[in-house]
């Protein structure tokens, strides 16, 4: 496989971690060296792993998985994205309390969604016989600097414009329309 094609699937596959990222720095507002390392990392870690996961698993469970990836997808899209707005909407007394995209379970849960795609691509590059180690470190890669570009972007406009919740609301409804996106894409409607 030639390597302009391995770029583009990366691309296209960081295009989820891209929106979620920048639905994660409107939220945030102010995004912390720390911050972008923890998301950037576990993005890039999981669309790598999961790759590598999928061309393993090969034709074996590719059933399976067809029938529930988008499923599951679609469900800790919505999660988060519900959490996002229900925060916004209902207000926070302190700043403390604020959900932290880049920590514990609401980490794992957006790593996970936004790589359930690289599963399944994982499982055709099992099926074309292409060797999985270049394709899943390229994908890694770029799914690491589209998250970085994306919570920068995120951060940069929402705290340019002072949009506060509303941006934060719009951050869940983004996270929502990818989650329902990915349902309509497998035919759910």
């Amino acid at each position: 496989m030639e390597i302009w094609t391995i770029i583009l699937i990366a691309l296209a596959l960081a295009v989820d971690a891209f929106a979620v990222a920048f639905a994660s720095g409107v939220s945030l507002c102010q995004v912390s060296g720390r911050q972008t390392f923890r998301l950037a990392f576990h993005f890039g870690l999981f669309q790598a792993m999961m790759n590598i996961v999928g061309w393993a698993a090969g034709l074996t469970v590719r059933t399976l998985l067809e029938s529930l990836d988008h499923w599951l997808a679609f469900g800790l899209l919505a999660l988060v994205a519900a959490k996002m707005i229900k925060d916004a909407v209902v207000g926070r007394e302190e700043e403390a309390e604020k959900v932290d995209p880049t920590k514990g379970y609401t980490l794992v849960m957006l790593s996970v969604a936004t790589s359930i795609d690289s599963l399944a691509v994982g499982l055709s590059f099992s099926v074309l016989n292409v060797s999985i180690w270049l394709p899943a470190a390229i994908i890694g890669a770029v799914a690491t600097l589209m998250t970085i570009m994306g919570l920068k972007l995120g951060c940069l406009l929402g705290s340019a414009s002072r949009i506060g919740s509303r941006a934060e609301i719009a951050g869940g409804l983004v996270l929502l329309g990818i989650g329902l996106n990915i349902l309509h894409q497998h035919g759910v409607f």
